[in-house]
């Protein structure tokens, strides 16, 4: 494998010219997502087909929310990011896809409205978090894991608002919510209160209105979030 694909070391040989590539990056990306309104990123597995479940709740819930206004922001690969994609775009809505140069990724998928390339993915995973206003993360494997952690870290450390977190799919995630409340939560590395961060869903229709009224009501301005909505829905 060529030392040259370890983007790491390739800005410790070049650090001072790699700053520009890096400035360059940043003001396309802010320059192009600054001007597309209310979005929700999703996440999930590359490796999903069209027949899959994950990419049929992908492309439903990517229509529901343009039909609702927001644009979506994915990956721009395959798998639940063209679903994605490609619901926003059948939908009438604006689809975006943050591209990423990988060694063994494919090339960026088709129904993309509005695109930007990334070399770095730090700079992608700033643009995913700061032109956001909801995560909607579907199974998948290191890179979905990645972002889910990495939006819990920046609402947990209050770096960014409380944002509505969606974990699509209850059979696949609960082994990890119970996980986290078992193992983590009983060692005191987390509390119970920081695992109301996040939700899990199955129905998109909830998902979609939760994040409309989340939007509609500025929700994510008050200390609890989509989750004060959601407790008082399950009151008797």
């Amino acid at each position: 494998m060529a030392e040259t694909q370890y983007v790491i070391n390739e800005i410790t040989a070049k650090d001072t010219w790699r700053i520009f590539r890096i400035m360059s990056e940043l003001v396309e990306g802010f320059d192009t997502l600054g001007r597309i309104g209310p979005a929700v990123s999703i996440f999930g597995s590359k490796r999903c087909q069209p027949g899959d479940m994950e990419y049929q709740l992908a492309y439903s819930i990517a229509a529901k929310l343009a039909e609702r206004g927001f644009a979506i922001i994915t990956g721009g690969g395959p798998g639940v990011m063209e679903a994605g994609n490609k619901g926003a775009r059948e939908a009438g809505g604006t689809s975006v896809g943050l591209n990423i140069r990988l060694p063994e990724e494919q090339g960026p998928n088709s129904f993309q409205t509005v695109s930007v390339d990334f070399r770095y993915f730090f700079l992608r995973k700033l643009m995913f978090v700061k032109y956001a206003m909801a995560f909607v993360i579907l199974p998948g494997g290191f890179g979905s894991l990645d972002e889910l952690f990495e939006a819990l870290t920046l609402m947990q450390t209050q770096r960014i608002k409380r944002f509505p977190l969606f974990l699509v799919g209850s059979r696949f995630w609960t082994p990890l919510v119970d996980w986290m409340r078992d193992t983590v939560v009983e060692r005191g590395l987390l509390s119970n209160d920081e695992l109301d961060l996040f939700s899990v869903v199955d129905d998109p229709d909830e998902l979609v209105d939760c994040i409309a009224w989340c939007e509609k009501e500025k929700c994510y301005d008050t200390p609890v979030g989509i989750k004060g909505r959601l407790n008082s829905e399950a009151e008797p």
